[in-house]
């Protein structure tokens, strides 16, 4: 039976990756697939296919739902207020005609952004204007675009409906998932600090005028009319990482203060609850792709967590898996391009099936396979071509996605790799 899973999982891997069936749909139906061969019933309050694997599944993943629109309405009160404007152009006017010093105020800016909504939208909130002004200064195109990742890659760690993913999936608190991520904060930084100055530097200036700079100049014009936004409220984006990371306060209400703050410092009162509704509406836009990956996930997950699966599984992982801290750094390290292309090892497709899958077996401690897992997800989150944050980058610097990833591959591989000792040290 565990064979008959174990294929069902690399038959999910090849629609995936072929893009024969969106990721969404194939995981649901690995999940029904996994279920019927653990032989769960149709029906039954417990350990049913209807109930415990579709309708239970499709909600366990609620709170990191909701964490995502709030994440992603934050985003867009960012981008209508122009506090995420505001920031990266002050910080390229400080910077001045350095490209290194305005690749790293960006990178900063991004970081930021990518600590509040991650993905697509943090790669717009800064890119929009960082790209080309990067590019304006002579950094050349690949690299302005690997910033702009690489600084999402650094805040990662930060990024609040992500610490609300790891601890419903692995069944952790919010402080144990938090304790290490910020141990993986270092390490991410410093590769990306290390990118800005080793690519600017062995890649040299290029002057040069693209597309999206011509595009920008319109993103300028329509900023120009609606002004910057005030000192105070370029606070925004730190405010809900102080509250859950410095008082503690829970990852949703960390984000609903964010959300009021930017409104509050931005806007006149009489306007507050139409700029709150439209923002809203566009939070639901940008945060709907990912709520249907997390219902799907939320199925595979149920799935693997069934008696029939775990009782099949468990013999063969714990025939294959290694239990030598070096051979645990050395085969996991080896494996970290599998969380590319969708693979299957990316925990935002079946990489989450296979961390349920370790943690319900029991196999790992659920802290050694968060610290796979998150090592895995800073190479996914930077470099893999197919997310919609490296196409965005990518495009809008007028460069292929495949370009970027080969740039940034080396650094995010590091990350993973002490990422992965990190967790071979703590908690095997």
């Amino acid at each position: 039976m565990g064979i008959a899973i174990i294929v069902i999982m690399a038959v999910g891997v090849v629609l995936i990756l072929t893009g024969k069936v969106p990721t969404a749909f194939a995981l649901v139906l690995i999940a029904v697939a996994i279920a019927i061969v653990a032989k769960a019933p149709l029906f039954g309050a417990t350990n049913s296919i209807l109930q415990t694997v579709l309708s239970d599944g499709a909600i366990k993943l609620a709170s990191t739902m909701i964490a995502i629109l709030l994440g992603s309405w934050l985003g867009s009160l960012m981008r209508e207020t122009a506090i995420a404007s505001t920031l990266v152009r002050k910080t390229v006017e400080f910077a001045g005609e350095r490209p290194v010093v305005v690749a790293l105020g960006v990178l900063v800016i991004s970081a930021l952004c990518g600590a509040v909504t991650g993905s697509a939208p943090a790669a717009l909130l800064a890119g929009v204007i960082g790209i080309p002004a990067m590019i304006a200064v002579g950094v050349p195109k690949v690299t302005a675009a690997g910033t702009i990742l690489m600084g999402i890659g650094a805040g990662a760690p930060f990024e609040l409906p992500t610490w609300q993913f790891f601890a419903t999936t692995l069944n952790l608190t919010i402080p144990e998932v938090r304790s290490f991520l910020i141990l993986l904060f270092p390490f991410a930084a410093l590769a990306a600090i290390a990118y800005v100055l080793i690519e600017v530097r062995r890649r040299g200036t290029e002057h040069s005028w693209s597309l999206a700079a011509m595009s920008q100049r319109r993103q300028e014009s329509r900023r120009q009319r609606l002004g910057d936004a005030p000192w105070f409220a370029l606070l925004t984006p730190v405010i809900p990482i102080v509250l859950a990371l410095a008082l503690q306060v829970p990852i949703i209400p960390s984000l609903l203060v964010g959300v009021l703050f930017a409104v509050v410092t931005t806007t006149r009162p009489r306007l507050w609850t139409t700029r709150l509704l439209k923002s809203l509406y566009d939070g639901f836009r940008v945060a709907a792709p990912p709520i249907v990956l997390f219902i799907a996930i939320g199925m595979l997950l149920s799935a693997v967590a069934l008696p029939g699966a775990v009782g099949a599984l468990a013999p063969i992982v714990k025939t294959v898996a290694p239990t030598n801290i070096w051979l645990y750094v050395i085969v996991f390290s080896i494996l970290v391009p599998l969380c590319l292309y969708r693979g299957p090892l990316n925990i935002f497709g079946l990489g989450a099936g296979i961390a349920g899958a370790l943690t319900a077996i029991g196999f790992y401690s659920p802290m050694a396979v968060l610290g796979l897992m998150s090592s895995y997800n800073q190479v996914f989150g930077v470099g893999d071509p197919t997310s919609t944050q490296t196409v965005w980058a990518a495009q809008y610097s007028g460069v292929k996605p495949q370009q970027v990833m080969v740039r940034v591959l080396p650094y995010v591989w590091l990350v993973a790799i002490a990422g992965i000792i990190l967790s071979a040290v703590k908690f095997l």
